[in-house]
C-alpha cells in the first residue's frame, strides 16, 4: 500500500496544490478499509458489456426473422473520401453488424462528390425499405464544401441511428427518450449504470459541450436526475469543478488533460477521448490515450473506462442497438398493421339546398396533393407531381411495402339502372369520406379514369356528385395526367404499323423486305430482340442475319396478313360517329390498296383494358406482345408482338401505367387509374391501383373500388375476370339502388336523359317499389352466388319516403342481404353514409367463402352459358353461325380457356335494352364474338353493342366554355 501511496505523491509534485493536505487526506483515506483501496479502481470494459449487448442484440435479430423472414435489419454507411482512421471505425461497424445478423453496406463516395450528390445519396437510401438506420461517417473528405450539419440533418428522423439530426437531439432535450438516442451518450449511460453507482442525486461534470458528445451526455444525466455541470474552454478553475464530480465525463480531444488528482476519489469517470500520442516503444511510434491521464485516475477514481477499450466498443454496440430498434418498429408495424393515418381531413359545411356539383367542388380548397401523399405513407421518390393537386404513384411501393399485409376489399356495384344513373360513382366516393374522415379508418377509393366522350356527350362526368365528389372534378373529367391519350398514341400507333406492313409486303420481294427489316448498320447485322422473339416462335434457331435460308427468310419477312380479317381499329377519345364505320387506303400512294374499318373511342382499346388488368411492367409487355391484330391467309394469329411494336408501345406506356391519386372534397385519397369500357370489357379500375391501395391502407384499412354498371356485368367481370387475374379475395358487395330505379322497373314511365322526371318519380308509390323489387332481389343473389357479404346501399333521393325504404329494407333482408342501409351522402357527404360504413365495416368482420362462377377449362359456349343463366335469368342460348366458327377458330388456336367478358347492354338484365325488372328463362342471342388476348378474354356481343357512341343533338358542348378572364371552365356540370 505504501508504494502506491509513494507513487501517488510523485505523481503530485507537477501541480500547485496543497499536496501535505492532499497526503494526509490521502492516508486518512487508505486507513479505512470500509472506503475503496488505492489501485483497485474497477476497469470499465467497453469490450465486455458491448459483445454481451451485441448477444442480446443477435437473439432481437433472430426473433424478427423468425415472425418475419422477409425482414434483414439493414444499416448503409456513407462515407466521403477514403481516410484510414475512418476505414478502421467503418470495418468495426461491419464486422459488429454482421456478427449480429444487421446487413451493412458500406456506400463509398469519391472525394469529388458535392454536397448536393451527398445529399441525393442520404434520399435515395431515406427512401430505400432495406436500409433501417443510416450513419454518416464523419469527417468529410471532399474536395468540394459540404455543411456536415446539414447533412446530419438530411438523413431522416426515422433512421437516424446516430441520433444526430436536429429533431432526435430535440426530443432528447426535452426528455422525450423514445427515440433513437445519439450512441456515444448512451453508451456512456449504459457504463455508467454498470456501476452500479445511484446516477440521481450525483453531481455530474461534462468536460465538452460537443454536439455529438458533451451536450447529449448532459441531458441524458439530468433526465437520470443527475445534477449536471457543464465545462468547457471557457471554464475557470475546471480543477475544481472536476473535483466535485460523483460521475465525470471527459470529451475534449486533448491527451491526458484531466489528471489524477483532479478527480474525487470513488468518482466513476468516463473517458470518451482518443488520441494519438508519440510512442517510441511502440512499432508505430504512436499509441492512443484518452483525455483522461489513465494511470493516475486509477489510483483515484472507483471506475474508469480505458483506452481503447472502454467507450468506443459502446459506440458501436448502442448503434447497432438502434439499428435493431428501427428494424423492430418496422416488424411491429408489419405484425400488428394496427396504425392510423395522420390525415387531416376537410371539413364540409352542406347547405340545406345542395348546389350544382362544379360550385360544391370549387368551393372547397383541396389540399396540396404532396400532403396526402405524406400523410397516407407514401415517400417522395415514389411521386410524381402533375402541379399540386394530383400527382402519379410509382410502383416502387409495391416492392416497398410488398411484405404489409392487404386491407379489406370492397367492390360496388348496382342493380340495373335508369338512364340517369342511380349514383354509383357518388355512392363510392360518400363511403370512403365516411369511412376515413368520421370511422377513422384507413381507406381509398379506386375509381376509373372517365372518357371524354361523354363529358362533351350527354352523361357528364364521374368525379361523383353534391357533397360526394373527387375534386379538382374538371381535372378528373379532362385529361388528368394523359392516359387516355398515351392509350390512344399506342393504339394508334399499332394500326398504323399494321397497315404499313401490309402495303410493304405487297410491294416488295421477300430479299427485299428482309434486308429492310435487318438492315446492316456499320458493316454488319443482327436481329433485334423483338425479332429475335419472332424467329424462336417460327422455331429458327439462328442469331446470324447472314445465315438464314430463303424458306426461312420468307416465313421471317412476311406476316401475309389478310385485309378482310384484320381485327384491329383505330381509337379517338371523342363520341364521333362517323368514324364507326370508314374506308381507308384512297389515296393514290397506297396503290389502290383500299380496305373498310373503323374507329372505336379510346376507352374501349384492347390496350386500355391491359392497363387495367397489369400486375407490373413485365406482364403489361407480356400482354402488350400476346395482342391479337389480324390473322394471316392461313387462319393463324398474327400479334402485335410479330409486328415488332410492343416496345414502342411500352415506351409510350411507361407513365400511364402509374395510378393518379387525388382526393375527395374532405381530403381523402382516391386513386384514380385506367378506364375500360364497361360493356365491352370488363369495366374495373386498375389491378395496379388496388394493390398499392390495399397496402396502403394496411391489415385494418378499407380499399373500395368500382365494378361498371349493375351486377350482371360490372360485378360478375369484377369476380371472374379482374380477382381472378389478381389473386385478391373481397370481402364485401355494395350494391347500389335507388327508389327511382326500382320504380321504373316495377312499370313506371321511361326516364328519359334531360327530360322532367314523371309524377309517379317523385311522390311516394310502394306498389310501383315493390313490383320492381324482383331486380334488386335478383343483383342481391348474383353478389351472394360468390360467397362474398352484399350490403345493399340506398341512394337517397329528397322524393322517396320512409315507407318505400322500409319495404326495400324488409325485402333485402328476407331475401340474404348482410344489410339495407339508406345513405344520403349526396347531401351531406361523409356524415351521410356514415350508417353505410359501419355496415361495410361489419360485413368485412366476416370470413367470405369467395367462389368463382364458372372454371376456365369450360367450353367457350358452356362458360358463356354459365353466365347467362346464373347471372342474367336467361333460359337458352342462340350461337349465330359466324360466332360458332370463330368459337371453333379460338378454341383451336389455344385461346378456349380464356374467362369470358359479355358484352350486353347494361339497361337491361337481357340482351334487350327495353326489358325492364327480372325476366327469366328468356332467349340470349350471341350475335357476334371476338378476341381480346392480350388482356386475356373472350368478347360475346348480345344485341347492338356500338364501340364508338355519337354526339346527341345537344350535346353538353353547347354549355362548356372558358371564362378568358379568370381562366375557369364553365359550364361543366
Amino acid at each position: 500500500m505504501s508504494q502506491h501511496y509513494n507513487r501517488f505523491l510523485k505523481l503530485l509534485e507537477r501541480w500547485p496544490v496543497d499536496q501535505s493536505k492532499i497526503g494526509r487526506d490521502l492516508g486518512q483515506y487508505l486507513l479505512q478499509p470500509e472506503k475503496k483501496m488505492i489501485g483497485t479502481a474497477k476497469i470499465l470494459s467497453g469490450v465486455e458489456i458491448a459483445k454481451e449487448i451485441r448477444d442480446k442484440l443477435r437473439k432481437e435479430v433472430s426473433d424478427i426473422r423468425n415472425k418475419i423472414p422477409t425482414l434483414v435489419p439493414g444499416l448503409a454507411i456513407v462515407q466521403v473520401g477514403g481516410r484510414e482512421d475512418s476505414n478502421v471505425y467503418i470495418r468495426m461497424k461491419v464486422k459488429a453488424a454482421e456478427e449480429i445478423g444487421i446487413y451493412a453496406e458500406h456506400v463509398q463516395l469519391p472525394r469529388s462528390t458535392t454536397q448536393d450528390e451527398l445529399l441525393a445519396t442520404i434520399t435515395r437510401l431515406n427512401e430505400d425499405p432495406n436500409f433501417h438506420g443510416i450513419i454518416v461517417q464523419m469527417p468529410l473528405e471532399s474536395d468540394n464544401p459540404i455543411d456536415s450539419h446539414l447533412i446530419t440533418d438530411a438523413v431522416s428522423p426515422d433512421k437516424d441511428v446516430d441520433g444526430l439530426n436536429t429533431v432526435n437531439e430535440g426530443r432528447v432535450a426535452v426528455g422525450d427518450l423514445s427515440g433513437f438516442l445519439p450512441c456515444t451518450p448512451n453508451g456512456c449511460m449504459e457504463l455508467i449504470r454498470r456501476t452500479g453507482i445511484p446516477i440521481a442525486g450525483s453531481n455530474a461534470v461534462i468536460i465538452g459541450r460537443s454536439k455529438i458528445v458533451g451536450t447529449p451526455m448532459a441531458e441524458l444525466l439530468k433526465w437520470a436526475d443527475a445534477t449536471v455541470t457543464v465545462c468547457h474552454s471557457k471554464t475557470k478553475n475546471l480543477n475544481m469543478m472536476i473535483k466535485k464530480a460523483d460521475i465525470l465525463v471527459v470529451a475534449v480531444g486533448k491527451p491526458e488533460m484531466v489528471r489524477g488528482a483532479w478527480v474525487k476519489p470513488s468518482a466513476v469517470v468516463i473517458d470518451c477521448g482518443i488520441n494519438s500520442i508519440p510512442d517510441p516503444t511502440k512499432k508505430s511510434g504512436q499509441r492512443l490515450v484518452g483525455d483522461v491521464k489513465y494511470d493516475e485516475a486509477l489510483v483515484v477514481a472507483s471506475h474508469v473506462t480505458p483506452v481503447p477499450g472502454g467507450v468506443g466498443p459502446m459506440t458501436v454496440a448502442m448503434l447497432m442497438q438502434n439499428t435493431v430498434q428501427s428494424a423492430q418498429r418496422v416488424a411491429r408495424r408489419m405484425i400488428d398493421m394496427e396504425f392510423r393515418w395522420p390525415i387531416k381531413t376537410l371539413s364540409l359545411k352542406p347547405l340545406e339546398q345542395v348546389p350544382s356539383d362544379i360550385e360544391i367542388a370549387r368551393s372547397q380548397t383541396p389540399k396540396d396533393i404532396a400532403l396526402l401523399a405524406s400523410e397516407i405513407g407514401l415517400v417522395r421518390s415514389e411521386v410524381s407531381l402533375y402541379g399540386d393537386k394530383k400527382a402519379k404513384i410509382s410502383l416502387k411501393v409495391l416492392e416497398r411495402l410488398r411484405n404489409e399485409e392487404d386491407g379489406k376489399y370492397v367492390v360496388v356495384a348496382g342493380i340495373t339502372p335508369t338512364p340517369l344513373g342511380e349514383g354509383k360513382s357518388t355512392t363510392l366516393v360518400g363511403l370512403v369520406q365516411a369511412l376515413t374522415a368520421h370511422k377513422g379508418c384507413n381507406s381509398v377509393a379506386c375509381l376509373r379514369q372517365p372518357s371524354q366522350g361523354p363529358t362533351f356527350g350527354i352523361k357528364g362526368g364521374a368525379a361523383g356528385g353534391g357533397y360526394s365528389q373527387v375534386i379538382p372534378m374538371e381535372d378528373f373529367n379532362l385529361h388528368l395526367t394523359g392516359d387516355i391519350h398515351a392509350v390512344t398514341a399506342a393504339n394508334n400507333l399499332l394500326a398504323a404499323q399494321l397497315d404499313a406492313r401490309i402495303f410493304h409486303e405487297a410491294t416488295q420481294t421477300d430479299q427485299a423486305l428482309y434486308e429492310r427489316l435487318v438492315p446492316a448498320q456499320k458493316g454488319s447485322r443482327k436481329f433485334s430482340p423483338i425479332q429475335q422473339r419472332r424467329l424462336k416462335r417460327l422455331g429458327i434457331d439462328k442469331v446470324d442475319p447472314y445465315t438464314l435460308t430463303p424458306e426461312e427468310i420468307r416465313r421471317f419477312s412476311r406476316l401475309n396478313i389478310d385485309p378482310h380479317n384484320v381485327v384491329w381499329t383505330r381509337v379517338l377519345d371523342v363520341n364521333d360517329r362517323y368514324l364507326r364505320k370508314i374506308t381507308i387506303g384512297l389515296s393514290p400512294t397506297e396503290k389502290n390498296m383500299i380496305r373498310d374499318t373503323s374507329f372505336s373511342i379510346s376507352v374501349s382499346s384492347e390496350i386500355m383494358a391491359i392497363l387495367a388488368l397489369a400486375t407490373n411492367l413485365g406482364d403489361m409487355k407480356q400482354r402488350l406482345a400476346k395482342m391479337v391484330v389480324a390473322f394471316d391467309r392461313s387462319g393463324a394469329p398474327v400479334t402485335a408482338d410479330d409486328l415488332g411494336v410492343t416496345g414502342a408501345m411500352m415506351v409510350l406506356l411507361k407513365d400511364a401505367i402509374e395510378p393518379t391519386l387525388m382526393q375527395t372534397l374532405e381530403g381523402t385519397p382516391v386513386m384514380v387509374h385506367a378506364g375500360p369500357f364497361a360493356n365491352i370489357a370488363h369495366g374495373c379500375s386498375s389491378i395496379i391501383a388496388d394493390d398499392i391501395a390495399l397496402k396502403l391502407v394496411g391489415k385494418p384499412g378499407y380499399v373500395v373500388t368500382e365494378a361498371g354498371f349493375g351486377s350482371d356485368i360490372g360485378m360478375e367481370k369484377f369476380f371472374n375476370i379482374k380477382c381472378r387475374a389478381s389473386g385478391k379475395i373481397p370481402n364485401a358487395v355494395v350494391l347500389v339502388m335507388t327508389v327511382r330505379a326500382l320504380k321504373m322497373h316495377g312499370g313506371g314511365p321511361p326516364v328519359i336523359s334531360g327530360a322532367p322526371l314523371r309524377r309517379e318519380y317523385t311522390m311516394e308509390n310502394v306498389e310501383l317499389v315493390e313490383k320492381g323489387l324482383p331486380n334488386l332481389i335478383k343483383h342481391i343473389e348474383n353478389g351472394l352466388k360468390y360467397g362474398v357479404p352484399v350490403v345493399v346501399a340506398i341512394n337517397a333521393h329528397s322524393s322517396d319516403t320512409k315507407a318505400e325504404h322500409d319495404l326495400i329494407k324488409r325485402t333485402c333482408k328476407q331475401v340474404g342481404a348482410f344489410a339495407a342501409v339508406v345513405s344520403n351522402h349526396w347531401a351531406l357527404g361523409g356524415a351521410g353514409a356514415a350508417d353505410l360504413a359501419q355496415a361495410v365495416m361489419d360485413a368485412c368482420k366476416t370470413t367470405p367463402n369467395f367462389k368463382l362462377l364458372y372454371e376456365l377449362d369450360l367450353t367457350i359456349e358452356e362458360k358463356i352459358l354459365k353466365i347467362a343463366k346464373e347471372m342474367y335469368g336467361a333460359g337458352t342460348i342462340e350461337f349465330l353461325p359466324k360466332v360458332r366458327d370463330a368459337v371453333r377458330l379460338y378454341t383451336d388456336k389455344g385461346f378456349g380457356t380464356l374467362p369470358i367478358c359479355m358484352a350486353k347492354t347494361a339497361m337491361s338484365l337481357t340482351g334487350d335494352p327495353s326489358a325492364k325488372n327480372a325476366p327469366k328463362d328468356f332467349k340470349l342471342v350471341i350475335n357476334d364474338i371476338c378476341l381480346s388476348a392480350g388482356a386475356g378474354f373472350i368478347v360475346p356481343m348480345c344485341g347492338e353493342i356500338t364501340k364508338m357512341p355519337g354526339l346527341p343533338t345537344r350535346p353538353s358542348i353547347f354549355d362548356i366554355d372558358l371564362n378568358t378572364e379568370t381562366g375557369e371552365i364553365e359550364g361543366l356540370f
